[in-house]
């Protein structure tokens, strides 16, 4: 405002000489008009020539009261004869015509002879017998009005330097006034209020396209900043797992060593106990390891190996293998749409990499057999279907799942129904968390790592899948795997991780 109040006072100050400049001209112009138009009387000339008085004028030749008039000898010096009043001092004039104007012109200005007063206009005129006659007016009217005028300007640009700071500065703080608002918001989100917003009040405003600026800036920052939280807290809790249940095997391991060392006399029977106990622990701290390698490499490594799979023949695979380890339990594989072994199985053909599909089995099989008591059936179910059908690949309640519900485009379908005790609602939301084992179901089963259904989920998502429980206490599990079928769009599919809402509960390999 400072700038402009300058620059305003700079333009009223040039328009203001500009109009005096204009305005003095146009007076002076107009006294040397008066000037041309007058001439002296042609007998003053003779009078003075033969060196008389000159006569009082006639009644036309009388002088106007603010004229002077001079005359120059034919040899052009100054006469001391002059006609007009005398009680004011007249013009300054030079002793010889040719200093009055050395330029050849006929209009001059010179100073009055008074030590004060206004300067003369006078102007030359040819008389007779090689005289000159100078004719002289005062140039008060011109020095009084310019000198109005100039006091006029300088009130009038003062009073408009004072009105553009004053009002100018009014306007601005009341124009910015939605601006402060966006500061004193930017300093309480400063502080620590990081759910404000900066208040847009006309998005078409210069502020108010600052403040939406500023508001999707902060709706990123906040996001970025509750991914952060969410993974130093995640890699927290990760490590901490971590750290627990690789402290349980490598405990044992050392004290089976201690042991050892310190009673060299113990019997071969309990020698070779603890030598047995320091294997199944260095195996089961093995398989933590390679299973937390596993993971690493799936949620930052590159996209999985992509080729035509089986489903159905990898499922007889992990059937095969998993009863070899689980003899007790009864393992059928029936197509999807049937309710028993005695229909014909089809092929289901899937993209993905089969190494990775077939550990899902394994582990959803493994889960299966190892958390359901002996002799508990365990049914396998292969096919493709819409998704949608029967329920498949939507949310209910009581159902756990990774990523969004798919399209109703083909899928290929996997369900492995167990008949066992089922899982307690409590533990629902942590069906597939990393290092999450569920509370003892009333039989003793082997301690696990917990990142069995972790690691599915993880190789699921990758191929653009989906993993389902379905669930209840007392009436089993159905895991469900649901994966792009080869001429379907993939992208209509799942791709996010993460766990629905809907409650269930989770057990662990």
């Amino acid at each position: 405002m400072l700038i402009a109040g300058l620059l305003a006072t700079a333009a009223v100050a040039v328009c203001q000489l500009a109009g005096l400049a204009v305005v003095r001209a146009w007076l002076t112009d107009q006294v040397d008009d008066r000037l041309a138009h007058f001439r002296p009387p042609e007998g003053v000339h003779r009078e003075i020539a033969a060196g008389n008085a000159p006569p009082p004028p006639g009644p036309g030749d009388a002088l106007p009261s603010d004229y002077r008039v001079h005359f120059y000898d034919r040899g052009g010096h100054l006469l001391d004869t002059s006609l007009g009043q005398d009680d004011t001092p007249g013009p300054r004039l030079p002793e010889t015509v040719g200093e009055l104007a050395p330029d050849g012109g006929r209009v001059a200005t010179v100073a009055s002879a008074g030590s004060s007063g206004s300067d003369w206009r006078v102007r030359t005129h040819d008389g007779p017998d090689g005289m000159r006659a100078v004719v002289a007016l005062p140039l008060d009217t011109v020095d009084g009005a310019t000198t109005k005028l100039r006091w006029v300007g300088l009130t009038l640009g003062a009073a408009a330097a004072v009105g553009v700071v004053t009002l100018g500065g009014a306007a601005v703080r009341l124009g910015l006034r939605p601006l402060t608002r966006v500061e004193q918001t930017a300093q309480q989100i400063t502080a620590g209020a990081l759910r404000l917003n900066v208040p847009v009040d006309d998005p078409d405003t210069e502020v108010g396209r600052l403040g939406l600026a500023l508001n999707t800036m902060l709706d990123r920052l906040r996001t970025a900043l509750h991914r952060t939280e969410g993974s130093e807290r995640h890699l927290r809790v990760f490590m901490a797992d971590a750290g627990h249940e690789l402290r349980t095997p490598l405990t044992a391991i050392q004290g089976f060593a201690e042991l050892l060392l310190h009673e060299p006399a113990m019997s071969a029977d309990r020698r070779r106990e603890a030598h047995g106990l320091i294997h199944h622990n260095a195996e089961r701290m093995s398989r933590l390891v390679d299973d937390l390698l596993l993971l690493a490499r799936l949620g930052h490594g590159p996209r999985p190996h992509r080729e035509t799979a089986d489903l159905l023949s990898l499922c007889a695979d992990a059937v095969a293998t998993t009863a070899v380890h689980h003899p007790r339990h009864s393992f059928t594989l029936t197509p999807l749409s049937a309710a028993g072994p005695e229909h014909d199985l089809d092929i289901v053909e899937t993209t993905g990499d089969p190494h990775q599909l077939a550990q899902i089995l394994g582990n959803l099989l493994a889960n299966a057999a190892t958390h359901t008591p002996e002799g508990t059936p365990v049914q396998v179910r292969v096919g493709t279907a819409e998704a949608g059908t029967r329920g498949w690949g939507g949310d209910r309640p009581g159902r756990v799942a990774t990523g969004p519900p798919p399209a109703g485009t083909p899928w290929c379908v996997v369900e492995i129904a167990d008949r066992g005790p089922g899982i307690a609602p409590a533990d629902a939301a942590h069906v597939f968390e990393r290092f999450y084992r569920a509370g003892p179901g009333g039989r003793a089963t082997p301690p696990g790592t917990g990142l069995g259904l972790a690691i599915a989920a993880a190789i699921t998502t990758g191929h653009q899948g989906r993993l389902e429980l379905d669930t209840a206490p007392g009436q089993g599990c159905t895991f469900r795997l649901l994966l792009p079928h080869p001429g379907a769009d993939p992208a209509q599919g799942p791709v996010a991780s993460g766990v629905s809402s809907s409650p269930a509960a989770k057990r662990s390999s």
